[in-house]
């Protein structure tokens, strides 16, 4: 099954993005990185008149410079949804992609869509708890129960990465019961 790491929305609009969000955004794609997952930029602009924000071809409407760039996979969307982006459909169709690991912001906006969209149409939707902000911190638990009860599966990026350290000192310990130097190269387990 292939999967998808989807950043949304981070991008210099984004006024209460923390560096230690960005950080853990940043720790969710060196993830992804090294699990083969590919990773995907989501950004959002608006088309209206009257918006001040996410205007075409403004600062605001770029993604952070503090953010990791590993692919050049970014598509632009214009409404919440990230499926509504026909270049971003597309590509899950051409690439056959299955699964996605949901990071990013606005929890109440386009992140609630997308993940109520992907589920919609019969994707698994794993969202990162804490790789998701909001404008409004105080909703985050809320939404995490809505896309809970939309089908997704609530995960910690750091639960992934303490689950790979467990697994991979589970194979240590069963190497160095087979033989008498377990390889270096799984670190100080």
């Amino acid at each position: 099954m292939k999967k998808a790491l989807v950043k949304i929305e981070i991008k210099n609009n984004k006024k209460k993005i923390k560096r230690k969000e960005i950080g853990n955004i940043n720790k969710a794609i060196d993830w992804a990185v090294n699990h083969d997952v590919c990773v995907v930029y989501i950004r959002h602009e608006n088309l209206s008149d009257g918006t001040r924000t996410f205007k075409s071809n403004t600062r605001g409407s770029e993604l952070v410079s503090d953010l990791k760039m590993v692919s050049k996979n970014v598509f632009t969307k214009y409404k919440g949804n990230a499926l509504s982006s026909e270049e971003f459909a597309d590509f899950i169709n051409k690439n056959g992609i299955e699964e996605f690991y949901i990071i990013g912001a606005d929890a109440v906006a386009c992140v609630k869509s997308t993940c109520y969209n992907l589920t919609k149409a019969n994707y698994k939707v794993n969202v990162l708890s804490d790789c998701i902000t909001s404008y409004d911190k105080k909703k985050i638990d809320e939404m995490l129960h809505y896309y809970e009860s939309k089908g997704c599966k609530i995960i910690s990026l750091k639960l992934i990465i303490n689950s790979l350290i467990l697994i991979n000192c589970k194979h240590s310990l069963h190497f160095s019961m087979m033989y008498s130097k377990p390889p270096k190269t799984f670190g100080d387990c």
